[in-house]
């Protein structure tokens, strides 16, 4: 690389850091545009366009922004009003069943010169004690069913006993300390020091995380003077208002409150505690990870019956009697008089005097209690405290934690004690403030009112905000969250559910605390050290076999995608969009390692990136001979159009370097480099050596990546272990088109949850015409409610290979991979191996335990079948191996039940619901046409039966016996007719349903599946859309559940793909061959007819005449006495063609030579000086001079001197001139051996055998046979019985209770009136098949909407916000912005667009007031000077980082402005970064050229580098982009050359060998 001196410059940087795309980094050079005329310097530049997964992004960013928005604060506003809610009503019950309270009455009804107290009834007492064991037993009988749910639905693991036992003591001491505090503390207590109490019960929770402190925390020893700050604030809780009330039986306080907090001890322990006792409890809390829901089943029945009897012991104490409790229960809830007592007016105000004072004046009143005002303070009480834990749970998923979660949970004691205060203090001034708000013998127990008055002044009130405050530090890990996006229940919090009374503390000490520890940036430079970032090419080879086996690297965990893409026979627009999508991720995975690089920010979502495509099919016989293969015009076409989509990504001219060719056991590899310096690897595959289809290469890719570069690593299985978790395969079909985002999304799901083997997102079909609208539809519909269903109640039975993205891990487990590479042997692996062959990968994973997942926010857009034949052939593929996977997974239900936790029963019988709705559809749609036609035409259901069957039986027959095409094309006219009839049939349909009116089963069923599809589209807004084309949906009913259904099933047999097949190119062997079949066939078919016959069999082709001819303007010919032609001048014809051929092929190889472009020799050497050519010498080549010539039938090898070849070192296809003019490398050794064995073992090519093949056909007529027959037969039983019910529907119905017409009728005669009803009849066939499909649709419905809101929560998770109001103070710094834009800022100033000209625009504008503006002139003029635009996206962004300047305006950063608000100071934050980082590479390189380069030696590959002011140091902003030379990737031809000349010198010495 040159180095020219800048030096003006700071630092000493050299000059290719200020011009490093001019520079052949990338496979371009210094020339100008001064080769172009300057009359030929007008632009087309690319315009963006925005379609796709492109489309509409920026509206629904700010729309989900707007939505994050609404979440902060609604979320906000529901925890902290329902906490105080909670909070209130637990207060308000608790003042109600003290047998001492007295209450001022409200006189307002009674005379206002008078004065009323109120005690409540003993029945109005127990109605309130026992509502208050109602809501404790709420969530406990929560925590039952969900743990009898997990435990019965999923795995379950029985603990030890000691484990056991310790759990069990904690909740018992919790549960009666509960008791304590609600029946005996509370009731003797002010409301407002009562809600102070309720901070004061963290103290086993502080001495716990006191004694877990360990060493390796930093500031301990601030922590842990904090700590016993913290823990003897908590225990004045203890005394303080026992004291100050002087009250016998407060003193239970201490006791009650101590208990309380044992329960959550366990938040609290941590085994890096360096007590011994203390390390056991946080080993025991790891184990209870996997025992607690089988515990919690025991021990939340051990709750409720702990503290039913904590309550009547603690009632039989205070009472000497319990038998109330029980006898007074059904009076407390019913009706009782409440007794109102006149006292004597008290003088001073309307405050009571002590309860001594008290004068009755003997007049009392009684008036009738609201009995139901319990239950509703009781209903209240537990919605609201639900409210808080799923909201406060809600916003953990989604990342609004501290915000959201923390603020209000330490509020709501605050704001209930304003409250308190402020409500207590108006009824105590006026008793009949609330008179029309509460009854009013019912209110808060107040307290006294000179607390009120003098609460600011009086000291022992003020300490309740220690108590806040050290509530506060203890439970300070719920203000800083580490948890992933949308983490799970089990991973929020401990115990399942929550505390009812205590919601507040509940929600602060039952949130786990998250104790790993945070990835500092001083850890980066070892994660860059361990996957060599430098020279960032592809995923990193990880290796150092030395250590503990339990030594795993902080590298180890770094994602790592391998995109895997199979390709066939795709289009130029396919591949076009498939390699937008790739150049998209290499942006992004770009951006995210330069981020790390340089601006020394941690990205959790940063991955390691390489993209592989697999080409199926990929050689074709080559021009000039029949014994060398060339790559076919899909594979050129590959090539070609690598440009154009790395332009159109990038919007500026872009060229990507030629692909490096590597020739392979299996074909052949191209190997590019993209502009983010992630690999791109094409597999090029060559039938004749390795197998093809799309399974083999998902093999091919399986093996190689996961068993070949992974377990074949030189590291300890811990740490394969870890990087096989990490490790991730992104499938694509080559005609894809996604967004990072949507990756990210599921990446996002695999962090979740490490059980997920597979996770898949939400497809739309691309393309034109009517069977794409259709196809809208129905993949809507098909995500909407059916894998939305499977996703929520069980698994998601096939992620589809177009976008899925797998688990390493689990496709390396036992029977997946293994037996995946299973050759079909018989009739029915043809249809459930090669044909659904995604589908059986999902069911091996979930017969291994793993969970497969669907994500609605990830969308992803593939090309559809857009003709009715390419739909059917598809769909004649997907029917049997979809039905034949399914009834694999139901055979096998009992073991997946066992083995995976995620599959229950119930799902299963879901599934053999739609398993049966499935086989009988044909027999549904048949009755419905029957019924249709009755409706429509006013026919008897005979003549209607006649005419439906009809057309289906020739169908049938018409597929048995006739080709393909045939079929198809009889299925057009049929789908047409249906389509046309079904018009008919809805009009029908639509009168009849008047005529029955809205209750009728059709009616009701009609208008639950429109409003269900109707409410699924408003739920999903981006996809309105799609329902649109509903009526086409309905429409093409017949067409697709029954013609293609009997199209599928007849036609089991077939087992080729059906789509974008061509025409094999063929060799001249074999073209001669079927020119002979073709006449042996002419012949034949001649033979047969009579002329044939009277001639004996003589004049078998064209090649009679005759001596007399007669013919008119070649509508006929007549010849008589008809003789053999003279033959040899048909030969002289032929040799003539085939000398002009080959005069021809010569003629263009000389002028090839001759060209612009200079001569490429075919056995060129690989060195870089072979690569010099001269334009004097004009050689033909001799594999294209020497062609063969053919002289007759016996061919002639042409004796001129042939190349020997090896498809190992010098094949054929490499020579292309199509393919560019990229070197050539050879793989390793020891990746050609894997490439040898993995042939030999598993992907040989399937020699035809046409035994095998014959006895292979047979088979699968066979099965098609059973299988049409099995279908049938159960149609046909299915039809003939609801049939047969129909017609005797007047003997045998249902009254239908709904839809009841009521008829009136006058008899004039005898002046009566007659009322009669008329109940709509239904076959109870009929009454089962309406409950069955409306129970799929009422299952389908509710879990599309649970499945929604997932979704929704998935987006929130993922949006950032970059409002002010949603930041805190310290967070809008200039480094803080920094750290939280990082990625965007490297993905703006990464930039290749203008990275030469500022002022360079290819967005057109438009406009009258913009057209001034476009400086068309100069720009033509500066576009004609302007050097090639031609780099890496690392290289743009260090062009614009070190040129940066916040004091003058730079012209490679005004991209900053546009998002990222404080531009200058921003800009001054991005510099102190750029300095930090320079000074940390300076010193890291004085060590590493000072400490371990004490003699002087040469760095590795033997380059000396350049010295600046020492012999042993360099520039570090030499280095800064140079590092250490990657052999992978070829920079400059001229530096580094010793390096590069010794790899190419070894591949020349292969050459030559």
């Amino acid at each position: 690389m040159a180095a020219l001196r800048n030096d003006n410059s700071d630092d000493n940087f050299s000059e290719d850091e200020s011009t490093p795309l001019t520079q052949d980094m990338y496979g371009g050079s210094q020339r100008t545009i001064q080769e172009t005329k300057g009359w030929d310097v007008f632009l087309n530049p690319p315009i963006k366009e925005e379609s796709g997964s492109m489309a509409n992004q920026e509206c629904l960013e700010l729309t989900v922004k707007i939505l994050k928005l609404c979440a902060y604060i609604i979320t906000f506003v529901i925890v902290l009003a329902s906490g105080v809610i909670s909070k209130g009503t637990l207060l308000f019950m608790t003042s109600q069943i003290s047998p001492k309270k007295v209450l001022s009455y409200c006189n307002k009804d009674f005379g206002r010169d008078k004065q009323f107290i109120v005690r409540l009834p003993e029945a109005e007492r127990v109605a309130w004690m026992w509502c208050l064991l109602f809501a404790f037993m709420v969530p406990e009988v929560g925590t039952l069913f969900r743990s009898l749910r997990i435990c019965y639905f999923k795995s379950w693991k029985k603990p030890p006993f000691a484990h056991f036992l310790i759990v069990w003591l904690a909740e018992t001491m919790h549960t009666i300390g509960l008791a304590l505090l609600i029946y005996s503390v509370l009731p003797d207590m002010d409301v407002v020091k009562g809600a102070m109490l309720t901070n004061c019960v963290c103290f086993v929770p502080a001495v716990m995380g006191l004694l877990s402190r360990s060493n390796q925390d930093s500031k301990r020893f601030i922590k842990v003077i904090i700590d016993m700050v913290a823990i003897a604030a908590q225990a004045t809780g203890f005394v303080v208002w026992p004291l100050v009330e002087g009250k016998a039986e407060l003193w239970l306080t201490p006791i009650s409150i101590f208990l309380i907090s044992a329960g959550w001890w366990e938040n609290f322990v941590s085994k890096q505690s360096p007590l011994p006792f203390i390390k056991i409890l946080g080993k025991m809390k790891q184990d209870l990870n996997q025992t607690r829901y089988f515990m919690y089943v025991f021990i939340s029945i051990w709750k409720m019956l702990c503290f039913f009897c904590a309550t009547c012991v603690i009632i039989w104490i205070q009472e000497s009697s319990v038998s109330h409790f029980f006898t007074e229960f059904s009076n407390g809830f019913g009706a009782h008089a409440i007794t109102i007592e006149e006292i004597k007016p008290v003088l001073g105000g309307t405050s009571l005097p002590d309860i001594s004072e008290l004068i009755p004046t003997g007049d009392d009143i009684t008036v009738q209690a609201h009995d139901m005002t319990p239950i509703y303070v009781l209903l209240i009480n537990v919605f609201t405290t639900y409210l808080v834990y799923i909201f406060g749970k809600f916003a953990c998923k989604i990342m609004i934690q501290g915000f959201s979660y923390a603020f209000p949970v330490n509020l709501t004691i605050p704001v209930s004690i304003s409250l308190l205060i402020t409500l207590c203090g108006l009824r105590n001034g006026d008793p009949c403030f609330f008179h029309d708000t509460f009854p009013g013998y019912l209110f808060f127990q107040s307290p006294p009112v000179y607390f009120l008055n003098d609460f600011i002044s009086i000291q022992h009130a003020w300490i309740w905000l220690l108590w806040l405050l050290s509530q506060t530090w203890i439970s300070l890990h719920i203000w800083t969250p580490k948890c992933e996006r949308l983490a799970s229940t089990e991973k929020l919090f401990v115990s399942p559910l929550y505390n009812s009374f205590l919601i507040d503390q509940s929600m602060a000490l039952n949130r786990r605390r998250d104790d790993q520890a945070d990835v500092k940036t001083e850890d980066l430079d070892e994660i860059q050290k361990e996957k060599d970032d430098d020279n960032y090419e592809t995923i990193s080879n990880v290796t150092g076999a030395s250590g503990p086996r339990n030594n795993i690297k902080s590298s180890d965990s770094i994602t790592r995608i391998y995109v895997c893409a199979t390709m066939w026979h795709e289009t130029k627009d396919e591949m076009i969009e498939f390699l937008k999508s790739i150049m998209r991720m290499d942006e992004d995975q770009c951006a995210r390692r330069v981020a790390q690089k340089y601006l020394r920010v941690v990205d959790p979502d940063y991955y390691e990136l390489e993209t592989h495509i697999f080409f199926d099919d990929a050689f074709e016989i080559s021009d000039h001979s029949d014994d060398d293969n060339q790559v076919n015009r899909f594979v050129k076409l590959l090539v070609n159009t690598m440009d154009e989509a790395a332009t159109e990504v990038h919007q500026t001219h872009i060229h990507i370097r030629a692909p490096i060719k590597y020739p392979a056991a299996y074909g052949g590899r191209l190997v590019w480099t993209l502009p983010g310096k992630t690999k791109m690897i094409a597999h090029l595959k060559d039938k004749s050596k390795i197998r093809h289809r799309k399974r083999w290469s998902q093999v091919m890719y399986m093996y190689y990546l996961l068993g070949h570069r992974l377990m074949e690593l030189p590291i300890p299985v811990d740490r394969k272990d870890v990087i096989a978790e990490n490790t991730f395969l992104l499938t694509l079909d080559g005609d894809i088109d996604f967004h990072p985002h949507a990756v990210q999304l599921l990446i996002d799901l695999m962090k979740k949850n490490k059980n997920l083997g597979a996770a898949c997102g939400r497809i739309h079909p691309v393309g034109s015409g009517p069977m794409v609208w259709y196809q809208l539809f129905e993949y809507a519909i098909g995500h909407w409610l059916q894998k939305a269903t499977e996703h929520m109640i069980g698994c998601v039975l096939c992620s589809p290979g177009c976008f899925s993205l797998f688990r390493g891990k689990a496709l390396m487990d036992d029977n997946v991979m293994k037996k995946y590479t299973t050759t079909s042997e018989e009739a029915r692996h043809y249809v459930q191996y090669d044909q659904g062959e995604d589908r059986w990968l999902c069911t091996l994973i979930l017969q291994r335990g793993y969970r497969v997942e669907y994500s609605a926010a990830s969308d992803a857009y593939t090309h559809c079948p857009e003709g009715f034949n390419e739909f059917y052939n598809q769909r004649r593929r997907w029917v049997p191996s979809t039905i034949a996977n399914i009834m694999d997974l139901l055979q096998d239900a009992k073991r997946t039940i066992k083995i995976n936790d995620n599959i229950s029963m119930p799902y299963i019988a879901y599934q053999i619901l739609l398993m049966g709705g499935t086989i009988l559809g044909p027999g549904t749609i048949f009755l419905m046409l029957v019924g249709a036609f009755v409706a429509a035409f006013q026919i008897d259901n005979w003549t209607s039966f006649y005419y439906n069957i009809m057309p289906i039986l020739l169908f049938m027959l018409v597929c048995f016996t006739c080709k393909s095409n045939i079929q198809l094309f009889v299925a057009q006219i049929l789908s047409t007719a249906y389509a046309l009839i079904m018009m008919a049939v809805i009009v029908g349909t639509a009168l009849q349903l008047r005529e029955d009116g809205i209750g009728s089963p059709s009616a009701i069923f009609l208008i639950a599946m429109t409003g269900s599809f109707f409410i699924a589209a408003c739920l999903h807004p981006q996809e309105f859309h799609c329902i649109i084309p509903g009526i086409i949906y309905l429409l093409s009913i017949p067409s697709m559940y029954l013609l293609l259904i009997l199209y599928s099933i007849i036609n089991l047999n077939v087992v080729s793909w059906g789509t974008r097949e061509v025409a094999v190119k063929k060799t001249k062997k074999e073209l001669e061959q079927d020119k002979k079949d073709a006449e042996e066939a002419q012949k034949k078919a001649k033979q047969k007819t009579l002329l044939g016959f009277l001639q004996g069999g003589a004049g078998t082709n064209n090649d009679d005449e005759g001596s007399i001819e007669l013919s008119l303007a070649g509508l006929f010919k007549c010849m008589l006495c008809t003789h053999k032609k003279d033959g040899e001048e048909k030969i002289q014809l032929m040799h003539i063609a085939e000398s002009l051929e080959t005069l021809g092929k010569r003629l263009e190889s000389i002028e090839k030579q001759i060209g612009p472009n200079p001569p490429m020799s075919r056995r060129r050497s690989l060195s870089v000086a072979s690569r010099e050519h001269s334009l004097n010498k004009v050689q033909e080549e001799p594999i294209e001079e020497d062609i063969e010539s053919t002289v007759s039938d016996t061919e002639t090898v042409s004796t001129a001197p042939k190349d020997e070849r090896d498809d190992l070192v010098n094949p054929y296809w490499i020579e292309d001139p199509d393919l560019r003019k990229g070197e050539v490398d050879y793989l390793s050794s020891a990746e050609t051996q894997f490439w040898k064995d993995m042939l030999d073992k598993y992907l040989f090519p399937i020699d035809e055998n046409k035994e095998e093949q014959a006895r292979i056909a047979k088979d699968l007529k066979d099965l098609r046979d059973s299988s049409v027959f099995a279908f049938f037969m159960i149609n046909a039983l299915f039809v003939l019985i609801v049939f047969l019910l129909t017609l005797k529907k007047d003997y045998l119905h249902i009254k239908w209770p709904f839809g009841v017409r009521t008829n009136i009728t006058y008899d004039e005669s005898s002046q009566e009136v007659h009322i009669s009803k008329e109940y709509l009849q239904l076959e109870p066939i009929g009454l089962v098949f309406v409950f069955f499909f409306a129970l799929i649709l009422v299952i389908q419905f509710t879990a599309m909407l649970f499945h929604r809101f997932g979704t929704i929560s998935h987006i929130l998770a993922s949006t950032d916000l970059n409002f002010y109001c949603t930041k805190k103070a310290e967070d809008l710094s200039p480094n803080a912005l920094l750290d939280k834009h990082a990625v965007d800022i490297v993905k703006q100033m990464q930039q290749l667009r203008g990275i030469d000209d500022p002022d360079y625009d290819n967005n057109s504008h438009s406009g009258p007031d913009r057209i001034d503006r476009r400086k068309t002139i100069h720009k033509l003029e500066k576009a004609a000077q302007r050097k090639r635009q031609i780099g890496t996206l690392d290289v743009a962004f260090k062009r614009r980082f070190f040129k940066m300047n916040s004091n003058g305006q730079n012209p490679g950063t005004p991209v900053l402005t546009r998002r990222i608000t404080m531009r200058k100071e921003t800009i001054k934050a991005l510099e102190n970064r750029r300095n930090t980082v320079i000074a940390e590479r300076r010193k890291s390189q004085m060590q590493t050229l000072g400490a371990n380069n004490d003699y002087g030696k040469l760095p590795a590959g033997g380059v000396q580098l350049r010295s600046q002011r020492n012999s042993t140091t360099m520039s570090v902003q030499d280095y800064f982009t140079r590092g250490q030379l990657n052999a992978a990737f070829v920079g400059d031809e001229d530096a580094n050359s010793v390096q590069m000349q010794a790899r190419n010198n070894w591949n020349n010495n292969n050459s030559r060998m």
